[in-house]
Formats: C-alpha cells, sequence, structure tokens
C-alpha cells in the first residue's frame, strides 16, 4: 500500500488544505498537519508527521497544540509504543461544530464584553459624537443576535442542520411577510 504522501491526490489536498489555512487565519503548518491527519488511517506519532511534511519538530508540535485546543485532533496511545500518537476528527459536522465552538470563544465573546462596555461608556457620554455611540452600539447588538443565533443552532440535532442546509435559501419561504420578489436560487 501507498504511502499517505506518495497519492498525487492526497499531497494536493494536504498543500491546498494548508493554503486555505492561511485564508482562514490559520499558520499553513497547523492545516497541512490537519489535513495529514485527516487522511490517515491510524494513529500518527510527531516523528512520522515531520518526516512526511518536511516539517521541524517544533512547528509540529506547535501545530498539534493548537488542533488540540480546537479539539478536532486528540492524542491516543497505539499499543507497545511509549509515544504519543494523533487523530483527526473525521466526522465532517462534528469537525465543523467544534471549530465554529471554537472561534466563537476565541474571536465573538471577547469582542462582545469589549463592545459592551464601550456601549455603556459612549451612553454616559455627552461629548461623544452620536454617530460612534450608534454604530458601537448596533455593533453590539449585531454580535449579540449573531452570538444567540449560534446557540439557538448549536442545539439543533445534526441531521435539522442537514436539513436546513439543503434547504438553503427555499426556507425563507416560511418566514410571513417576506419579500415577494427575493426568489431563492435553489
Amino acid at each position: 500500500m501507498a504511502a499517505l504522501m506518495d497519492i498525487a491526490e492526497a499531497r494536493a489536498f494536504i498543500l491546498h488544505w494548508g493554503e486555505m489555512g492561511t485564508h482562514w487565519g490559520v499558520n499553513r503548518s497547523v492545516a497541512q498537519i490537519h489535513a495529514y491527519l485527516y487522511l490517515s488511517d491510524r494513529p500518527r506519532h510527531a516523528e512520522e508527521i515531520c518526516d512526511a511534511l518536511k516539517l521541524a519538530r517544533s512547528n509540529v508540535s506547535n501545530g498539534l497544540k493548537e488542533l488540540q485546543s480546537y479539539s478536532i485532533v486528540r492524542r491516543t496511545h497505539v499499543e507497545s509504543d511509549r509515544r504519543d500518537h494523533f487523530v483527526a476528527e473525521t466526522d465532517l459536522w462534528e469537525m465543523l461544530t467544534r471549530i465554529a465552538s471554537e472561534r466563537k470563544r476565541r474571536e465573538i465573546d471577547p469582542t462582545l464584553v469589549a463592545l459592551e462596555q464601550l456601549s455603556a461608556s459612549l451612553t454616559a457620554r455627552e461629548d461623544a459624537p452620536v454617530y460612534v455611540r450608534d454604530r458601537i452600539v448596533r455593533m453590539h447588538e449585531f454580535l449579540g443576535t449573531l452570538g444567540h443565533w449560534y446557540e439557538d443552532v448549536s442545539r439543533l440535532p445534526k441531521s435539522t442542520l442537514v436539513t436546513l442546509m439543503k434547504l438553503g435559501g427555499k426556507v425563507a419561504r416560511l418566514i410571513p411577510g417576506r419579500d415577494k420578489n427575493i426568489t431563492p436560487k435553489n
């Protein structure tokens, strides 16, 4: 059986995932490690990852820590091998929900706290321009609504999420008073 990196399509996927990672704000090496583990048929230890991806040990170690913090890679043990091995989550919905949850925790939640404090501070000030206060308050309300929507959606069963996704824009037909001139694309 061919090694994973000997398969041209697997190599292309790993390289592309690394490139896409940079667009998503993820280090290229971290994304490549994730792609390699995602495609792997068995747990891999750090040295295997280093050799396969031609990455420094420190890069792989840091990348594995980052991926574990998102809960999309976990450490496991292989019988008769003292080294730590790693496996990636392969359930795509589970991976998506874990990433979304962690990104919300890291990015949206702190921003909501900051916007709440700024809104309160600006409301108490009379010398600040109204448009500055209004825009910060609107941003706070918008992100708050987005956060509440995320919490509601994250509690839905996977089967419901799949159905909603497949419905796409058709779900707008269920909303009373919607603009009848807007036709969903699907």
